[in-house]
C-alpha cells in the first residue's frame, strides 16, 4: 500500500468528522476488475426537470435501469443548488446500483458525496453501496476508506455493524501483509478494526512457521482492544504459543477412545503405547505417559490435545485411533507445532501439516501389495469387483481399480450393494450376467429349447434364466472390501450362481479367525493381506509379543502392535537426543529402518511409516502366509 494512502484516509476521516459531507480523495486503484465498455447513449430531452424526474421514474419502474440513470442525473444537474437536486441524485445512483454498473457506482457516489449534506439515512445506503461497488471491482483501497469514513461517523453508530463486518471481510481476505501492518497501526481505525488486523497478521505468520512474529502480533491485537472477538481469540492463541515454548522431553501424550463402544481398541492400544515407553519394565522408566480419552469425539479429542500441551507439555501425541478423530488430533497437534503420530486409516491425514506422520497400514498399502502380489505371483490379470456402496468399500473399490489399471490388468465387472444387505444373490447374478437376458435372448431362447428337449415334463414358465443361462466367469478374482461376514453370504452366493474358480480377495479385516467359517467353497482360494499372522512363528517367537504375554496374559493383536511401535520410535528417537518437537519431527522424517515389533519400519516423503506386509490365505482353519500354501501344492 502506498505511502499517501493513510494520509488520504486521515482527510477523508476528518472532513466526515465534522459534517455529513464527504470529500473524495483521489487514489490509485490496485488489482481493480476492467471497467466494462460504457452503455449505448441516451438521448434526454430538453424539458423542465420536473418531467426528467417523472419520467426517470417510470424507467426505473419498467427496469430501463441506464435510461432511468440519465434522466435522474440530468435532472438533478438542472437544478442545481435547489434541495430536489440530491433527491434525484440519489434515484441516479439507485439505477447505477441496479443496473449492475460497479464503477460508475463508485464514482458517481464519491461526487455526489462531496456535493450534498445527507441525512443519516441516506448516508448510510449511499456509503454502503459504494463499499459494495468497491468490493465489487477489486479497489480494496477504496473500500477501505468508506468503511472508515462509515465506522468513525457518529451519526451512522445504527449501522455499524454493517460496515464492521465488511472491513472484518477486507482484513480477513484483501490485504497483504504490509497492508494489515498499516491498518493496525493506525490510531485513526477503531480497536476492533485494529486488532482484527494484528490478529490476521498473527495467523498468516504462524502459517509460515513464523512463531516469534505470531506471538508479537497476537499480543498487539490484545492491546489495540481489550473487548472484543480479535483479541480474545489473540489471548488464546498466544496462551498456546506460550504452552508450545515448554517442552517435557520424556513426556508423550496419547489421546484414545477408552470409554465407550471403541473402548476395547483404545485399551489395547495403550497397552501396546505404555510397552513401547518402558512403563512394564523392572526398572522404572524415564518417560512419562499422559492420556485423554477422547471419548469418540472430535471436539473432546482436540480440547484433548491443548491439554496435553498446554499442562502436561507433551513432545509428541500418539493417536488418534478413529477416523472422525483423527483430523481433529493431527490438526491440533500440528498447529500447535507438535509431532503427532495417528494411528488411523483416515484417508489424507498426513496432508494436514507437516508434523503430522501415521504409523497405520493405509488402504493404499494395502491395495498396492494386495493387486503386486496377485499379478506379478499368482499371474491373475482380470478382476472382478463387489463392494458395499459405503466410504470403506468405495474407496478401496476404487484404490483397487486404479491399481490394476495401473499395472496393466483389467476390470472387467463390477457390483456394489447396499452395506445393510443380507441375499447376494441378485448382486452376483448382475456380476455374472444371468440376472438380465435381454442381451443374451438367443443364447437363453437355444439353451431353454435343449433344457425342455431333455426334461419334457417340465414348463417353460418353471426355467427361471439363472438355471438356463451359464454365469460369464470372465475374471481371475474378485475383490471383496468388506468383512468377514459379507465373505461368507458373497461366497455362498458365488457357488450357488455356479462360480467356483476364481479367488476371492480381501482386506486386512478378513484376518480373523472366523474367516474360515465364511469362505465356504473358497476356503483354499482366498487372498488378503495384513501385517502380521498372529500365529506365524517368527511373530509368536517375537521378543514383544512374549513380553506382551508375561504382562497380560493374552495374545497382542494389530492394536497393540500400533501402539507398542509408535511409542517404541518415540523413546528411541528421544533417547538419542531429539529432545525438542522440532528435532524430534526432523527424526521422525528421516526414519529408515527401525526395528519395529515385526519387522523394519521406514518412514515415506507422505510421514507414512512403512512397514512389511505379509499375503494371507486359509489352510483347513488356520490363516497361513500364501507362501505357506504355494510350497504345498
Amino acid at each position: 500500500m502506498r505511502k499517501s494512502f493513510f494520509a488520504f484516509l486521515a482527510v477523508i476521516l476528518l472532513a466526515s468528522c465534522a459534517v455529513s459531507t464527504v470529500r473524495e480523495i483521489p487514489s490509485t486503484p490496485r488489482n481493480q476488475v476492467a471497467r466494462p465498455a460504457p452503455p449505448p447513449k441516451v438521448s434526454v430531452p430538453q424539458v423542465a426537470p420536473e418531467a426528467l424526474f417523472s419520467q426517470g421514474q417510470k424507467f426505473y419502474q419498467n427496469k430501463e435501469y441506464n435510461k432511468s440513470h440519465e434522466f435522474f442525473r440530468t435532472a438533478a444537474e438542472r437544478w442545481a443548488g435547489q434541495p430536489k437536486s440530491g433527491e434525484a441524485s440519489l434515484w441516479a445512483l439507485r439505477s447505477l446500483v441496479k443496473g449492475q454498473r460497479h464503477h460508475d457506482v463508485y464514482d458517481f457516489s464519491g461526487e455526489i458525496l462531496a456535493r450534498f449534506t445527507w441525512a443519516d439515512s441516506n448516508l448510510s445506503e449511499i456509503l454502503q453501496v459504494r463499499l459494495k461497488a468497491a468490493e465489487l471491482i477489486g479497489h480494496v483501497e477504496g473500500a477501505l476508506s468508506t468503511a472508515m469514513t462509515a465506522l468513525t461517523n457518529p451519526k451512522l453508530v445504527k449501522d455499524a455493524e454493517i460496515f464492521r463486518l465488511s472491513t472484518m471481510t477486507l482484513i480477513q481476505s484483501s490485504l497483504s501483509i504490509k497492508e494489515l501492518e498499516e491498518v493496525g497501526s493506525s490510531s485513526q481505525w477503531p480497536g476492533v478494526v485494529r486488532s482484527a488486523a494484528y490478529f490476521r497478521l498473527g495467523e498468516q505468520h504462524l502459517q509460515n512457521n513464523d512463531q516469534d512474529s505470531a506471538r508479537k502480533f497476537f499480543s498487539r491485537a490484545q492491546v489495540s482492544d481489550q473487548d472484543n472477538e480479535w483479541s480474545l481469540r489473540a489471548k488464546e492463541f498466544s496462551e498456546q504459543l506460550e504452552a508450545v515454548r515448554r517442552v517435557a522431553p520424556r513426556t508423550v501424550g496419547a489421546v484414545l477412545p477408552l470409554t465407550g463402544k471403541n473402548a476395547a481398541m483404545g485399551q489395547k492400544t495403550l497397552r501396546g503405547i505404555q510397552m513401547g515407553l518402558g512403563l512394564y519394565n523392572n526398572q522404572p522408566s524415564s518417560f512419562k505417559l499422559a492420556v485423554v480419552d477422547s471419548e469418540g469425539s472430535p471436539d473432546v479429542a482436540r480440547r484433548g490435545v491443548e491439554k496435553l500441551v498446554k499442562e502436561d507439555n507433551v513432545i509428541a501425541v500418539i493417536g488418534s485411533l478413529l477416523s472422525r478423530n483423527a483430523p481433529a488430533v493431527a490438526s491440533k497437534s500440528n498447529e500447535l507445532g507438535v509431532p503427532s503420530i495417528g494411528l488411523s486409516q483416515r484417508a489424507g491425514l498426513t496432508e494436514m501439516g507437516a508434523r503430522v506422520f501415521r504409523n497405520a497400514m493405509t488402504s493404499e498399502m494395502q491395495v498396492r501389495y494386495l493387486v503386486k502380489v496377485a499379478m506379478e505371483d499368482l499371474k491373475m490379470k482380470k478382476f472382478a469387483i463387489v463392494y458395499p456402496n459405503d466410504s470403506y468399500g468405495v474407496e478401496f473399490a476404487n484404490l483397487f481399480w486404479d491399481e490394476v489399471l495401473a499395472r496393466g490388468g483389467q476390470i472387467t465387472a463390477a457390483q456394489t450393494y447396499s452395506p445393510k444387505e443380507t441375499d447376494f444373490r441378485d448382486t452376483i447374478q448382475k456380476l455374472t450376467g444371468t440376472f438380465f437376458t435381454d442381451a443374451r435372448s438367443d443364447e437363453f431362447k437355444l439353451r431353454l429349447k435343449d433344457l425342455q428337449a431333455e426334461k419334457k415334463t417340465k414348463s417353460i414358465r418353471s426355467e427361471t434364466p439363472e438355471d438356463v443361462l451359464p454365469p460369464i466367469v470372465n475374471f481371475d478374482g474378485v475383490f471383496i472390501p468388506d468383512s468377514a461376514r459379507a465373505l461368507g453370504q458373497i461366497s455362498a452366493a458365488l457357488s450357488y450362481a455356479g462360480v467356483r474358480g476364481p479367488r476371492l480377495l480381501g482386506t486386512n479385516i478378513w484376518n480373523n479367525p472366523s474367516i474360515a467359517k465364511r469362505a465356504g467353497n473358497f476356503s483354499d482360494n482366498l487372498l488378503f493381506v495384513d501385517s502380521f499372522v498372529p500365529t506365524d512363528v517368527q511373530f509368536q517367537n517375537s521378543r514383544f509379543v512374549k513380553d506382551y504375554k508375561g504382562i497380560f496374559g493374552d495374545e497382542p493383536g494389530l492394536f497393540e502392535v500400533q501402539g507398542y511401535d509408535a511409542a517404541l520410535v518415540l523413546r528411541q528417537l528421544i533417547s538419542q537426543g531429539a529432545t525438542s518437537r522440532e528435532s524430534l519431527s526432523q527424526e521422525l522424517a528421516d526414519l529408515k529402518d527401525f526395528p519395529g515389533s515385526i519387522g523394519p519400519l521406514s518412514i515415506s516423503q507422505d510421514r507414512e511409516i512403512q512397514r512389511p506386509l505379509r499375503a494371507l490365505t486359509l489352510m483347513g482353519s488356520n490363516i497361513v502366509p500364501l507362501e505357506v500354501q504355494l510350497s504345498k501344492q
